[in-house]
Parts: structure tokens; sequence; C-alpha cells
């Protein structure tokens, strides 16, 4: 009876740890939803992509000329899965913030939550909105 040397006991065993910690939720790494800052000619508008983020998570404030968005997602392991070959997506809370100009009215900014995309309008201010005055030109 000869014992044979397996030469991949080495790799089978880091494998296994690999998939291990690949199985395991990374609740712990910080993410942050990406965004877009775009102005119109009466607002500002900020889209934050929050999938997976209840409604209920998410708190959208305006203080001190700031522009705060903080939110949780948070990882739902689902009972009927036999185990995770992958997890990529980052869990957890996170801070978004933004210095909002004078010229916003900070009493009027709204925001709605639609298929993942977190959308805060930022109306300008009245003086600050692009006038058009027709000048008469005289020969």
């Amino acid at each position: 009876m000869s014992l044979q040397h397996d030469p991949f006991s080495g790799l089978r065993l880091f494998e296994d740890a690999v998939t291990r910690l690949m199985s395991e939720p990374r609740t712990s790494r910080p993410w942050s939803p990406a965004v877009d800052i775009l102005e119109t000619e009466n607002d500002l508008v900020v889209k934050a992509d929050v999938p997976d983020v209840k409604l209920e998570d998410i708190d959208v404030r305006v203080e001190n000329q700031t522009l705060s968005i903080k939110g949780e997602r948070r990882f739902e392991e689902d009972a009927s899965a036999q185990g995770y070959h992958r997890i990529e997506r980052s869990y957890g809370s996170f801070v978004r913030s933004f210095a909002v100009p004078n010229s916003v009215d900070t009493e009027k900014v709204s925001a709605d939550y639609k298929n993942g995309v977190l959308t805060v309008k930022l109306p300008k201010k009245e003086a600050a909105k692009p006038k058009q005055v027709r000048v008469e030109v005289k020969q």
C-alpha cells in the first residue's frame, strides 16, 4: 500500500478558502452610490443610483448650504439559496454630501425615488434664473 502525494491539495485548500470568503456578505466594505448632477434652466438636479435601498432607509437633507444623501443597503440572505458563488455588490451605510450654491432656494427642495434612482431637485431662486431682455436697436 503506497501513499501518493497529491500535488493539487494546496490548490484545493486555497480554492475552498476563496469560496468560503466569497460566500460571506461583505457588509463592512464601504460603498458610495454613483451620482449625476445636471443643471436645467430652473433647477439643479442630483440623480443617485441606489438600487435595493428601501425608501425608509434613505435620508435627504439640506443644511448650511450642504445637500446630504444618506442611506443603507442591507444584505438579506435568501433562505432558499444554497450558497452564493459570488458577491460583488457592497452593502452597508453610505453618505454623499454636496455644496449647494446660494442661487438655490433650499426651502423648495424635493426628491423622488423610482426604479432604484433617487432624484433630488434643487430649484433656483427667481433672481438666479436666466432672463432675456429684448433690446430695441434704433437707427
